[in-house]
């Protein structure tokens, strides 16, 4: 069966702070909605492909912007690769066949949309500065030649980036200790 992620984790559904910071520590087995191998679900990749999915997290309330969530308890060890839906405005996290992180993100809008499909992390840099806007983007990861990436921002409803996927600053912390050169990174609308 093919989602689009219509699942809880990939609605934009925020967690009181103190929730998602236990969520991100206690990994208890009822954090996470698992799928047997007759109810296999596969999402939609920026390419077109699709990926089977295990277990999504159980984020219990709607996210709001700047919230994210982190509980990789109990999941094995896989490749790590990214899934970020744009209409959705949701990033999450993957550890093979297993979502381990959500996060509520910005993206480009108008003249800088962020760009659709699948991209390979290029580089990684712990403390950028934009030369073209002036801006620091902490924990970047580079998804283009022409300067997209993903960084930590301040998260903000009315917010957007100039087709950059900006993330909560420890979220972006976090996320650069998992990944590294060449992990998947998918984009979708």
């Amino acid at each position: 069966m093919l989602i689009t992620l219509a699942a809880k984790a990939f609605v934009p559904k925020p967690v009181q702070q103190a929730a998602a910071a236990r969520a991100m520590s206690t990994g208890a087995s009822s954090d996470r909605i698992r799928f047997s191998d007759s109810d296999q679900q596969q999402l939609r990749l920026g390419d077109g492909s699709t990926r089977v999915v295990r277990s999504l997290l159980q984020v219990p309330n709607r996210m709001q912007f700047g919230e994210f969530v982190w509980n990789d308890a109990g999941v094995p060890p896989g490749r790590i690769w990214l899934r970020i839906d744009l209409s959705r405005q949701i990033l999450s996290v993957f550890r093979g066949e297993d979502e381990i992180a959500t996060s509520v993100v910005l993206y480009g809008q108008d003249e800088t949309p962020t760009p659709i499909g699948n991209f390979p992390i290029r580089g990684m840099e712990r403390n950028h500065r934009s030369n073209t806007y002036d801006a620091m983007m902490p924990f970047t990861l580079w998804l283009t030649s022409d300067g997209v990436a993903i960084h930590g921002s301040n998260v903000r409803q009315g917010l957007a980036t100039h087709g950059c996927i900006g993330v909560p600053q420890e979220f972006a912390k976090r996320l650069f200790g998992v990944v590294k050169r060449g992990d998947l990174v998918s984009v979708v609308r």
